[in-house]
């Protein structure tokens, strides 16, 4: 009988294989081998004084032709079966890879790959690879709910945070008007506090301008990056946003375009939040059905109650003014409230 355990740690020097569980634009991606009629997941021996990192990355390429991937640790998998090693338990290390791009051709012993929406029946070695992939989704690295295809993301203060610029925009409220920033700030908070936006409704009771938005002052909250990574290891990753010009540049400065499949923001699309149509935009665009996606945004107005609308499941990230929002319908409330993006990763 084949045994299969996991282990977080164990020494180096133990572990003779590297393994690597393998994705590709939200799909599987599997390997043929010439003398077999079966499907496996790439990986193989760790050369002489080889780092196991290198092991995985070198198998990757050789087995997939994969050249632009990333890359990360899972755990530690050990197998004891009575034809293996004869029965001695052997260690091997566990990776994810999300692959970018192949080379046209594979330089190795598999005969092809396929880039499967399901996963296969006939396993090259059923006793052990299907045990390793539900490992790695207990770990969270693959998908638990297969009903959940897509994640769509607001932008400011869900995934950017935009505290600086509206203590700007105030302070220059209060130079205008004469009044302080405390008090500005303070007779803001009453109208965020009344399901109203503060900064608009400040400037317009006091018969002034609004000031410019200075995005300069927009910075990512701190857990964003390693959110969006995360999660896109698992599902679609889209942005539905009321933005400026640009969402998409400036979203690459940030660092994080590259974990997001789909933008629609509102300059580009001539339509805002909470417009049904934009939400219709986004899923007809990303060929998902509303059941199968999940709206998370700090704006119960904008967000939460167009979503839901819509069939959406919704996720209410109480991050900036927007945390400040009186529930008083049951159309507001969201499917989950949590207080920062991390929190996210406890329920998808």
């Amino acid at each position: 009988m084949t045994k299969v355990n996991f282990y977080d740690n164990i020494d180096d020097s133990m572990l003779k294989f590297a393994v690597i569980i393998a994705r590709h634009n939200g799909k599987w991606v599997f390997c043929k081998h010439k003398e077999r009629n079966t499907w496996e997941v790439p990986g193989g021996h760790r050369e002489v004084n080889e780092d196991i990192i290198d092991t995985a990355k070198r198998e990757l390429f050789e087995e997939t032709g994969a050249i632009d991937f990333d890359i990360s640790p899972i755990c530690i998998y050990s197998v004891t079966a009575p034809d293996n090693f004869d029965g001695v338990e052997t260690f091997g290390k566990l990776f994810f890879a999300e692959i970018h791009t192949f080379e046209k051709e594979i330089h190795s012993e598999i005969e092809k790959i396929a880039i499967m929406d399901e996963l296969p029946i006939n396993w090259t070695y059923p006793e052990i690879q299907p045990k390793l992939l539900e490992e790695a989704r207990k770990r969270r690295f693959l998908p638990k709910k297969d009903e959940i295809k897509w994640l769509f993301f607001d932008v400011g203060s869900t995934l950017i945070d935009e505290g600086k610029v509206y203590e700007d925009r105030m302070k220059r409220i209060a130079e205008i008007s004469g009044l302080t920033y405390e008090q500005i700030y303070k007779y803001a908070m009453s109208f965020y506090k009344g399901n109203k936006k503060g900064d608009l409704e400040v400037a317009r009771q006091l018969g002034v301008k609004l000031p410019k938005w200075e995005s300069q002052y927009e910075r990512l909250y701190t857990d964003t990056k390693d959110c969006l990574k995360k999660l896109s290891r698992i599902y679609k990753i889209g942005v539905i946003a009321n933005q400026s010009l640009g969402t998409s540049e400036r979203l690459e400065n940030f660092g994080v375009r590259k974990y997001l499949d789909l933008i629609i923001a509102s300059a580009e699309e001539g339509v805002s939040k909470p417009d049904r149509r934009i939400f219709e935009i986004a899923l007809e665009r990303s060929s998902c059905k509303p059941e199968n996606a999940v709206m998370i945004g700090d704006r119960i107005d904008n967000d939460i109650v167009p979503a839901k609308k819509m069939g959406m499941k919704t996720i209410w990230v109480k991050q900036g003014f927007g945390s400040l929002w009186n529930i008083t319908d049951e159309s507001e409330k969201a499917d989950i409230e949590v207080n920062n993006l991390s929190d996210i990763l406890n329920f998808l």
